[in-house]
């Protein structure tokens, strides 16, 4: 009779310290990646928050630099733009594509058929790990974009499961540009 009281009291004090538990994660939406160009910089809406399971159809909206919904995530059909022609300064959205860690979205920003900027709105942030990775191969990305001026380019050592998804939708915000 005593075990099954120490065993009772001893499984009631575990339960209570596991739900206790609080994990040190992110807390509030991850800050926009920017590649310094004329791309605006801020806070984008949540990332990296459970939305890797979203279908191919789904049409989750995402928030932009300004707050305001942008673009449908995986699977939408529309992008934004500024002047809507080819001639002037415009942003487009591509495709939240996801990857093994997280979603990951781009916003690209075009003067004529030129990428001036590119601006990560979407990218894995569940833990450590995932923002140490991100923080140092997202601007790399950025970099290479813009002097590639295409989707043509490499991956991010030890961040390749993110690095594909930008390049994924690098080209679908491109594709959707006419380039």
């Amino acid at each position: 009779m005593r075990r099954a009281v120490v065993t009772s009291a001893a499984t009631a004090a575990g339960v209570v310290l596991l739900l206790s538990l609080k994990p040190h994660g992110a807390t509030g939406p991850a800050p926009v990646i920017s590649s310094g160009g004329t791309g605006s910089s801020g806070t984008a809406g949540p990332s990296g928050t459970g939305s890797s399971g979203t279908a191919a159809g789904a049409s989750d909206a995402t928030a932009g630099p300004s707050g305001s919904p942008t673009a449908p995530a995986a699977g939408g059909t529309g992008g934004t733009g500024g002047t809507g022609g080819t001639g002037g300064t415009r942003k487009v959205t591509g495709d939240a594509v996801n990857t093994r860690y997280g979603p990951v979205q781009v916003e690209v920003t075009l003067a004529g058929s030129r990428i001036t900027a590119v601006d990560v709105v979407k990218y894995p942030t569940e833990d450590r790990r995932d923002r140490e990775i991100n923080s140092s191969a997202l601007p790399l990305l950025n970099q290479e974009a813009i002097a590639a001026q295409s989707a043509g380019i490499d991956v991010v050592s030890g961040a390749t499961f993110t690095s594909d998804g930008y390049v994924r939708s690098l080209q679908s915000a491109l594709d959707r540009a006419g380039r």
